[in-house]
């Protein structure tokens, strides 16, 4: 079988369910893991952070090219014919993460033989663990990505022994983008909560006939989409710990927009900020890709908010701010 990912975390979700040798092309963003950057790349940005001046700058494009219908992706449609793939990872959850479903459809429609198009879109974290066994029956690995999902599962539940839920934890603020403020949504409430704290600017709510979603029953808790908040509802819910993880920036473009932030007149007030809990960790990488390293981020959570830094994965791409 020959398979095209065009989304990080179908390629990471891939590999784990024991497809790596499979993949015979990828998105520009699609760098995990490291045996995988030998395959052609299949897509390119049409946006630059850095020209655009930063976080508020992306945002005025990124509307506009909305608002106007332009794809903020370029797809090489002639280099995935070639390639001539029996498999397509994609998404259709988040119009500006990557490629639009449309487009990989119609080209895929005219292709011969016309290659299986599979839309991974999670909305939970019980979502991203499915999308594993999905992926490995689309691949005919079926027991090798059940063994990898279990394994997974694990890991969280091993972190999950270690939050009392006799406590209420901390308020904190979740930052998905910071100009202007965006708070997490989908997953990341979920592994916030799980984690022992509360996200009370987007928090979880009981799946219908859920009951209260408490206890063992964490799982029918789920959260929207990602949202827009003004700078007032932040200083509002006074904020124990702040979290700074912008979609797609590396740890050195968030420790600079994070700086950005720390001149705003509101900012110094927030009790996250006075008591040093706010940290900044890498949001390329962890947290907004929905594939098997959301396991890393619930165990950095765990270990961050619960003082237990045994449980913070070797390497994990973040610091503390102090700025």
């Amino acid at each position: 079988m020959r398979v095209v990912s065009l989304l990080p975390s179908a390629t990471e979700t891939l590999c784990v369910a024991g497809g790596s040798e499979l993949l015979v092309g990828r998105s520009h963003e699609c760098d995990a893991p490291a045996d995988i950057l030998d395959r052609p790349v299949l897509t390119s940005q049409n946006t630059d952070f850095d020209a655009l001046g930063g976080s508020s700058g992306v945002d005025r494009a990124v509307s506009a090219s909305l608002r106007e219908g332009r794809s903020l992706y370029t797809l090489d449609s002639d280099l995935l014919r070639s390639l001539k793939p029996d498999l397509i990872l994609t998404q259709d959850l988040c119009e500006v993460c990557s490629i639009d479903l449309n487009t990989v459809r119609a080209v895929a429609a005219g292709m011969s033989p016309a290659p299986e198009v599979l839309s991974l879109n999670p909305a939970t974290f019980e979502d991203v663990l499915d999308d594993v066994l999905r992926v490995g029956r689309a691949i005919g690995r079926e027991a090798e990505a059940g063994r990898a999902m279990m394994a997974l599962r694990d890991r969280f539940f091993a972190a999950a022994e270690l939050v009392t839920p006799y406590v209420e934890g901390p308020r904190v603020v979740f930052l998905e983008w910071t100009d202007p403020p965006f708070i997490g949504g989908h997953w990341t409430p979920q592994l916030i909560e799980r984690a022992g704290a509360t996200h009370p600017l987007n928090p979880t709510a009981p799946m219908p006939g859920a009951g209260a979603g408490a206890g063992g029953q964490m799982a029918h808790r789920v959260a929207g989409k990602s949202i827009r908040v003004p700078p007032e509802a932040i200083v509002g819910v006074a904020p124990e710990v702040v979290i700074v993880c912008p979609c797609g920036l590396t740890l050195d473009q968030t420790r600079a927009e994070t700086r950005k932030l720390a001149e705003s007149a509101w900012w110094a007030d927030l009790p996250a900020v006075r008591a040093g809990r706010v940290a900044i960790v890498d949001g390329n990488q962890m947290f907004n890709r929905p594939g098997p390293r959301l396991v890393d981020a619930y165990e950095w959570l765990v270990g961050w908010l619960n003082d237990r830094p045994e449980r913070i994965p070797e390497g994990f791409p973040w610091e503390r701010f102090e700025g």
